[in-house]
């Protein structure tokens, strides 16, 4: 789905990267699983479009609810009593009613519902089974309704929907005719651009008003990538965008529909892909462009913009990052957040006519910052001569000699490890690990040419980036030998399951969070939104009969009979992309073999365990399970 409007004029304003000073060295402090993995005092602040009101989640009953406060008081109220699960996707349906999106156990299908900033009203609008709803626009002309898309006519595909938020009334607004994709609305919330999926070919079809027909102006392969976000404010037949065509990284240009070519490029970044194009309503204009290297940065298109930006960072502590979390309509009030590799940071309120920060809360006030180990970037080069990037953090206090490490293959595949706090990593490393993440072959952010290098390499070239990296450490005499362990979620649970079997002797022990255990299966059970997608992934990952023999090769569980050191595999029920019949598999295959599992399945999660009792019993086992094979 197209990212929202919404969320890149808040990008607009984002991303302060100031170097992180090293911490001296003093006496580090065991820090309690229930303190790391705690829900967040508050979080996710938000202004509503006049300004008058913050909204935020904190917890009642342990599960993230909607709280309000009347912007600068201390007056605040809870609106939902949502116990089942957090809410996770909450904003502003206008300045007086709130929407959020949530599931039932994990299963992703969102349902959408509504309430007034006072608590009153409350309405759940598209609770139907197996349905998934989304957001599209929330039409800021239009304090009662929004463009949302659901795929009940069929679950393969989402038509868009106009909803009345008062009556729940669903109108038809655009049917999809089996290969749209994606839809991307102008300013004034018609939809104008329209992405449709076949096989492994994207067309762009394009209108200048509503009532028209689409038109055909673009057509690419998947692996030439045009990433439409917003239209041009003073010419609606031009759209500002991310792609990669004609070239290996993804800039940052504006579009030309009508001529059908790209007639601005705003910025392309020295060696990595341009990440979004923010923008400011008000003024009608592009401001800022992102992307990372090992951390985020800013390029400013708008002195207006940036003489903010600065401002702000003055008055913010030294050391920590910066980002805008939330803007309002008149863009002079803003909801501010620091952050760093040791700190969730804090959120702070600023109102350009006072000119002044004032602080809101902490995200997580009893985690102290001096506590916590510092994230620095490495790079290594692999056995075929690439190089990798990815992030080194050893424990506080400790000299980075002969240490017991924990390897974290991060998920996707496509997708990055990035310069953040990490409750995962400050976990491990306050037990004495250090911690290797590594941005593998087919990550994302490092061009076209390194992504595609990843394709149907599971196992193989993916793998050996990782062993390499562990070599890496031995060599430089970081990582004891004797000592290391591998540890993933979702794609890194198979990089797990992949290391155990086909490098035994490498690692001491393991754990697989909802990973993937064989790609057949994989391929037949997958969420019935992503078929149109299929054909891509049969480009990128292998195709289950022409490649058939490549799935066997580097599918765990036909190489069990490899896996010889303990291993632990945690699984939610209802997890909807890797399906619990991938960890029973493993399991089973391993038990056949004599070979015990410390096997965690929770029946009421998903991809990743949400409720907070459940995040806190499963480190509890990791510590245990690590104590006990690592030491």
């Amino acid at each position: 789905m197209f990212m929202s409007k919404r969320n890149l004029l808040i990008y607009g304003l984002l991303w302060l990267l100031v170097a992180c000073e090293s911490p001296q060295k003093q006496k580090v402090e065991r820090i309690e699983v229930e303190t790391l993995f705690r829900n967040p005092e508050r979080s996710q602040y938000q202004l509503s479009p006049d300004g008058h009101y913050l909204a935020f989640l904190a917890p009642y009953k342990d599960r993230l609810n909607i709280h309000i406060q009347l912007a600068g008081t201390d007056s605040i109220w809870r609106i939902t009593h949502v116990s089942e699960r957090d809410i996770v996707k909450f904003g502003w349906a206008s300045s007086r009613q709130l929407f959020f999106l949530r599931d039932e156990d994990g299963d992703e299908n969102y349902f959408l519902s509504t309430v007034c900033f006072d608590g009153s009203n409350y309405k759940e609008l598209t609770r139907l089974p197996g349905v998934r709803t989304g957001v599209l626009d929330k039409l800021e002309n239009s304090a009662d309704e929004m463009l949302i898309e659901l795929n009940q006519r069929d679950p393969r595909v989402f038509d868009v929907y106009k909803i009345n938020l008062k009556t729940g009334k669903l109108t038809l607004s655009l049917k999809n005719p089996g290969n749209y994709s994606a839809y991307l609305t102008d300013h004034d919330g018609v939809i104008r651009l329209v992405t449709t999926t076949q096989g492994v070919t994207n067309t762009f079809l394009y209108r200048d008003k509503e009532g028209q027909p689409f038109e055909k102006v673009l057509e690419t392969d998947y692996k030439n990538s045009f990433r439409p976000l917003f239209f041009d404010f003073e010419s609606p037949g031009k759209v500002y965008a991310i792609s990669n065509l004609g070239r290996d990284r993804m800039a940052a240009i504006r579009y030309d529909l009508k001529q059908n070519r790209e007639d601005t490029i705003l910025y392309e970044a020295p060696n990595n892909d341009v990440n979004w194009i923010g923008y400011s309503r008000k003024r009608k204009k592009p401001t800022v462009v992102h992307y990372v290297d090992w951390k985020g940065r800013l390029v400013f298109l708008d002195e207006i913009a940036k003489g903010l930006y600065e401002d702000i960072k003055a008055q913010m502590p030294d050391g920590d990052e910066l980002t805008f979390a939330s803007i309002d309509d008149t863009e002079e009030k803003f909801i501010v957040r620091t952050f760093s590799d040791r700190t969730l940071g804090a959120f702070y309120y600023y109102n350009c006519a006072a000119g002044k920060v004032v602080k809101l809360s902490e995200v997580s006030p009893w985690l102290d910052k001096e506590q916590m180990s510092p994230v620095k970037p490495i790079t290594y080069t692999t056995r075929d001569g690439l190089t990798i990037h990815g992030y080194l953090t050893i424990p506080l206090g400790l000299e980075g000699r002969n240490l017991p490490v924990v390897v974290m293959p991060h998920g996707g595949p496509w997708a990055r490890d990035y310069w953040r706090f990490d409750s995962h990593v400050q976990f491990l490393a306050n037990r004495g690990y250090a911690v290797l993440q590594m941005n593998f072959r087919g990550s994302t952010g490092y061009g076209r040419a390194f992504w595609e290098a990843g394709f149907k390499q599971w196992g193989l070239r993916m793998q050996d980036d990782i062993t390499d990296g562990v070599e890496y450490l031995i060599a430089e005499g970081i990582a004891d030998p004797k000592r290391i362990a591998i540890y993933g979620a979702s794609y890194g649970g198979y990089a797990t399951l992949a290391g155990l079997a086909f490098t035994p002797d490498l690692y001491r022990c393991g754990i697989d969070y909802v990973g993937v255990s064989n790609l057949f299966t994989l391929m037949q059970t997958i969420p019935p939104y992503w078929e149109q997608e299929r054909e891509m992934y049969y480009e990128m990952i292998g195709h289950p009969v022409k490649d058939s023999l490549y799935y066997v090769k580097v599918s765990p569980v036909y190489h069990a009979d490899k896996i010889k050191v303990p291993l632990m595999v945690v699984q939610g029920a209802q997890d909807p992309r890797v399906k619990k019949a991938e960890s029973d598999q493993i399991v089973e295959a391993l038990a056949a073999r004599g070979i015990a599992v410390d096997y965690i399945v929770k029946e009421k999660e998903g991809h990743g365990f949400r409720n907070q009792e459940n995040r806190i019993e499963l480190y509890h086992a990791i510590e245990k399970f690590l104590d006990e094979n690592m030491r």
